[in-house]
């Protein structure tokens, strides 16, 4: 972005900031394009919608209130308009649209929509309501109790995957998003078409794309929580997560011996495995495309010293600890 004042180009900077909302101060990375010349400081409607997002998303984690796309999931999952869940949940009509859309729920209402996330307080909630007609009634309840015997009989393979993705309710360690296995296989079938990594190059385009998401966005692309190790960042329980998607058959993985008992991975895509796009918005389609073009070329040592440079990764690598993703502010080569 060019100044008004000067015609030069801005430079991105952002500075720690407190907001009031709700009666409550929440600190924030308040982001502005800086005029060096004037030190005028200027803001876009973008910049803007993020800076608040950042204390939105804080509330949300504070008061346990479910995100936009959590609140839409819920409603996707019992095949159900925002209107009628409005009326089943004793919200005003068009709230649960609202809430879609991004508006903040009241902390009781989002206490209300974290039990409607769950099929068994669901049935409650639905068998208390006198919204639907009996016919209407009775046909969700039916379809609420096979979604529980459903449930039941998968347990073992959603435990394996909530293990895996260290499943928790979205917060700075997940960048606001539900751990989602199935987005994160689409990542890495991504990346192993257009780039066909090694293990710590993939573990790196995974850290990218997440962070420069949530810079972008104030939300990450998959939900991974990343540690700091001597390699730089990589996803928690990163090498039980490829094998558990190798062993799924969407990506091949490939031993490289290069003597002296030094071994290397290197994934490829299965077979006629292709990438499916429709689980990813516009812009995070964009984001893995600006990860894979910008480190195609780049080796595995080069892409572990363009981490290291990476203050998320400098200020947790003592103790290996979790990266939180205010960090991606700070990001330094992409």
């Amino acid at each position: 972005m060019k100044s008004p004042i000067s015609g030069k180009e801005m430079k991105l900077s952002y500075e720690s900031r407190s907001l009031n909302f709700r009666k409550e101060d929440f600190q924030l990375n308040s982001l502005f394009y800086l005029c060096e010349d004037s030190a005028e400081q200027f803001t876009t409607t973008e910049l803007d919608n993020v800076n608040l997002l950042q204390v939105y998303n804080q509330y949300r984690n504070k008061y346990k209130i479910p995100f936009p796309n959590e609140i839409k999931e819920i409603r996707l999952r019992y095949n159900l308009s925002a209107s009628k869940m409005s009326e089943i949940l004793g919200f005003g009509i068009n709230s649960y649209r609202n809430y879609e859309n991004g508006e903040m729920p009241s902390i009781s209402n989002g206490r209300i929509l974290q039990l409607a996330s769950d099929p068994k307080k669901f049935l409650s909630l639905i068998q208390l309501s006198d919204v639907l007609n009996k016919k209407k009634k009775e046909n969700l309840i039916t379809s609420v109790e096979e979604m529980i015997s459903l449930e039941k009989k998968n347990f073992f393979h959603t435990n394996v995957e909530n293990y895996l993705m260290k499943n928790t309710l979205p917060d700075l360690y997940t960048g606001y998003v539900k751990p989602n296995m199935s987005k994160l296989t689409e990542m890495i079938v991504y990346f192993a078409i257009n780039v066909k990594p090694f293990k710590t190059k993939l573990n790196k385009l995974l850290f990218y794309s997440d962070f420069l998401a949530f810079r972008t966005s104030c939300f990450s692309i998959s939900g991974l929580k990343y540690r700091a190790i001597k390699w730089g960042p990589v996803p928690y329980n990163f090498n039980s997560i490829f094998e558990y998607i190798s062993n799924g058959n969407h990506i091949e993985t490939i031993i490289h011996d290069y003597g002296k008992g030094i071994m290397g991975e290197k994934f490829t895509s299965f077979e006629n495995r292709e990438f499916n796009s429709e689980l990813f918005s516009d812009l995070e389609l964009s984001i893995l495309k600006l990860v894979a073009t910008t480190f195609e070329s780049s080796s595995t040592t080069e892409m572990i010293d363009f981490s290291h440079k990476e203050i998320g990764w400098i200020e947790n690598k003592e103790k290996n600890k979790l990266i939180n993703y205010n960090y991606a502010f700070d990001i330094k080569q992409i």
